[in-house]
């Protein structure tokens, strides 16, 4: 392998690992807050970029200036899955995990059929957008705009996380939260809001991820499943609740995914990433960044 081709391949890499971490971050974030895993984080991802497509169908304009929409609709989406499902399924007496996981799979499953029934499970797509089919060159190495772009707005969105968590009063309520619902209690901070906000937060930046994967991937009911695999294993990987890990994890994935791609026939590029993931599950349970 060349230079110019290992750097090619690491940079689309790092530009794919950007993209894994913005969409495993809220994933993390909820359970980190409430553990509990959202098994309908794909679908959410799916909503996302149907609610690209169809404002970009009915209003015309470019999904880069939809982005602010998409972000506030899946925000409130979000914080109405939590007010309107998960909060009864945590006041379950008995088997309350089994209860939770059972909720948020049943509601994937919900989404899933509504959104065959409204959209038919046919692919459809963006044709044109400002950064659909174009491509920068970097001292050689050429890279997609649409991943680019992906890449800055993961970036930025996980410094704009760690402002909101360190600077701000819902983001040191939101700490507090992490670390004792019990404790929280006591001084006046109502747990269920946080927790509202907390799931609007998280599906608010599986809706920024969202809205730039609509710009150059095809979109269908399905179309979740197979990021939510990867968040899974991105979560487990930088450490379960672990904002920043998540960041670190992703980055590692895209990496080993791309050069295995190169590697190894493209249908088996993902092996080496689930081998890299069960070797740190088996030595380090608790993930990279994570504790137990």
């Amino acid at each position: 392998m060349t230079a110019q081709a290992f750097f090619q391949v690491l940079a689309s890499g790092l530009l794919m690992g950007l993209l894994y971490a913005l969409i495993a971050v809220g994933l993390s974030l909820i359970f980190g807050l409430m553990d509990v895993v959202n098994f309908a984080h794909g679908e959410f991802l799916m909503v996302a970029m149907y609610a690209t497509f169809g404002l970009w169908a009915i209003v015309g304009v470019d999904p880069v200036l939809l982005m602010p929409l998409v972000i506030a609709f899946m925000f409130v989406f979000g914080a109405a899955v939590y007010l309107g499902v998960v909060r009864f399924a945590m006041r379950a007496k008995t088997n309350s995990g089994m209860v939770q996981i059972f909720a948020t799979f049943g509601l994937a499953i919900l989404i899933q059929g509504v959104s065959q029934l409204l959209f038919s499970p046919d692919y459809r797509s963006i044709p044109a957008s400002w950064l659909g089919g174009r491509t920068v060159s970097i001292g050689g190495v050429f890279l997609p705009l649409p991943q680019v772009y992906g890449g800055l707005i993961s970036v930025l969105a996980f410094a704009g996380l760690y402002l909101l968590m360190s600077r701000t009063d819902f983001g040191k309520a939101l700490e507090a939260t992490r670390e004792d619902q019990g404790a929280v209690a006591l001084v006046g901070i109502d747990r269920n809001k946080v927790f509202a906000l907390g799931w609007g937060l998280g599906a608010a930046l599986v809706g920024l991820a969202g809205s730039v994967l609509a710009i150059f991937y095809y979109i269908h009911p399905q179309v979740g499943g197979p990021f939510a695999l990867v968040a899974y294993v991105v979560v487990a990987l930088g450490g379960f609740g672990s904002v920043f890990g998540a960041l670190a994890a992703g980055l590692i994935v895209g990496v080993v995914e791309s050069f295995a791609a190169i590697a190894m026939p493209p249908a088996m590029k993902s092996i080496p990433v689930y081998l890299l993931y069960l070797g740190v599950v088996f030595i380090r349970p608790s993930g990279l960044f994570g504790r137990l």
